[in-house]
């Protein structure tokens, strides 16, 4: 039996999003040249069946490869500009500068998800409780670290609720209160910002920006009915393309007939689609899943090995220039995805300096951590060297320094990579988790192997 969110979502699929000032045929779908709601619903519909979450959009015949599926007009794109209230958006916008970059997008939504004559209300109907999302931060504190610690997510969901709490009280709370005509502080409290801010999360697109320097700050985001219902896996079918009038989404491959389409998030590891988005895919078939050890962990490790005053000193030296070279910092990490590092220059250059002579290092200060450099055949070797095919062939040191500070990292989950292993493999075990027990799972197996297959590789 379909669930009402279901039902709205195919209401919406079949009529188009229609609010007071759409007309007919706003909504595109179908081939190229664009057509009517009835030529989608022949190429694909939306359904509970055969999708990997509760609901998912299937080809209902075949689809070739370049083919568009539906176009999203940019003015029922929904962000701060499309807004009733972009006129004081606008004018307050010097105040709403955050580190988010989300604060005008939420306030938007905050008021047009409690507008009663909402534009935007068919479209944010389909949510009548954010929580049912399901991220992390819903989650008791005590659920997160005793299913997720380790990952890395009970810290990053700890910070946004830190940040989330810190621009409500600094940033939105002063502006809705010079606006009780439009906010209300009673209704539109810290509860309902952070259930918005988890919205936006899950459900927000950003358009890349061409040509985008390293410091520039990026588009904001912004919500885009029909695109969000896609699901997202690694091996995805299809894209949203960015045009001037309209967003397109493309098949990317051939579809068959009752496939699942899939939009992508981008190259998301599984704790990131769990801390972001709520979901996971399972293990083991994310081709994007990623493991983090921290920077600190390689110094810990070099630490050990160290035997006299005399080499902590010089350890310490080293790791000093290294923080001078940006190649570590406090909080940093470096990342191993399924086939090595990810982080090549960042980790080669660790281990170099860490394991040199004192002659030298000393050689290495002089020329102020420069060296010949040899272009992208360097890049190359660094690669190599540090992909899983790579590491057998590293030299004793650097391996020693990889395998413990990837048995500093396996430590800290609450439990062994094997014990994880057993419970996925037997289904009556599987079968009791709940489904955040479930998602964890997924997580924890992503990272724990490719973890212990880093410390296969550095075996001595």
């Amino acid at each position: 039996m379909q669930s009402v969110f279901v039902r709205n979502k195919i209401i919406l699929l079949q009529h188009g999003y229609r609010g007071k000032e759409t007309k007919e045929g706003e909504w595109k779908h179908g081939r190229q040249h664009g057509g009517s709601s009835e030529e989608l619903l022949i190429m694909v519909y939306l359904s509970k069946e055969g999708t990997i979450a509760e609901y998912g959009m299937l080809a209902k015949d075949d689809i070739e490869e370049g083919h568009v599926l539906f176009s999203v007009p940019r003015h029922v794109v929904l962000r701060d500009g499309m807004s009733a209230i972009k006129e004081v958006l606008e004018e307050g916008k010097g105040s709403l500068e955050s580190s988010s970059g989300w604060v005008p997008l939420i306030l938007a939504l905050m008021y047009e998800y409690t507008c009663p004559e909402s534009y935007w209300r068919p479209y944010l109907s389909l949510w009548p409780d954010f929580k049912k999302l399901d991220h992390p931060m819903f989650w008791s504190k005590e659920e997160r670290e005793r299913l997720l610690k380790g990952t890395g997510i009970p810290e990053a969901v700890d910070t946004d609720l830190t940040n989330i709490e810190k621009e409500y009280k600094d940033t939105v709370l002063p502006f809705i209160g010079s606006h009780p005509e439009l906010w209300d502080p009673e209704q539109h409290t810290l509860e309902l910002y952070q259930s918005l801010v988890a919205f936006v999360m899950a459900y927000s697109f950003q358009e890349p920006v061409e040509d985008e320097e390293e410091d520039e700050v990026s588009s904001p985001p912004m919500m885009v009915p029909m695109a969000d219902m896609l699901n997202h896996v690694s091996n995805h079918n299809a894209n949203l393309e960015y045009t001037h009038d309209c967003l397109k989404m493309v098949a990317v491959r051939e579809i068959r007939k009752g496939e699942e389409i899939f939009n992508t998030y981008g190259p998301m590891a599984s704790w990131q689609l769990l801390h972001m988005y709520g979901f996971t895919e399972p293990f083991p078939t994310n081709s994007n899943d990623t493991a983090d050890i921290q920077m600190s962990s390689v110094y810990t490790a070099a630490v050990q090995g160290t035997q006299s005053e005399a080499e902590k000193r010089l350890l310490v030296d080293k790791w000093n220039m290294l923080c001078e070279m940006d190649m570590v910092r406090e909080k940093g990490v470096f990342v191993f995805g399924k086939n090595g590092s990810l982080t090549d220059t960042e980790l080669y250059t660790t281990l170099k300096v860490l394991c040199m002579s004192k002659k030298e290092f000393e050689e290495f200060q002089e020329n102020e951590g420069w060296e010949e450099d040899d272009g992208d055949d360097e890049d190359s070797n660094m690669a190599q060297a540090l992909s899983f095919e790579g590491l057998p062939a590293l030299a004793p040191q650097w391996k020693q320094l990889l395998q413990a500070a990837a048995g500093f990292t396996l430590g800290l989950y609450s439990e062994d990579v094997e014990s994880d292993r057993r419970l996925l493999e037997e289904p009556a075990a599987l079968a009791k988790l709940n489904s955040r027990e479930a998602r964890a799972l997924h997580v924890r197996l992503g990272q724990k192997t490719i973890l212990h297959h880093l410390q296969q590789l550095t075996q001595l």
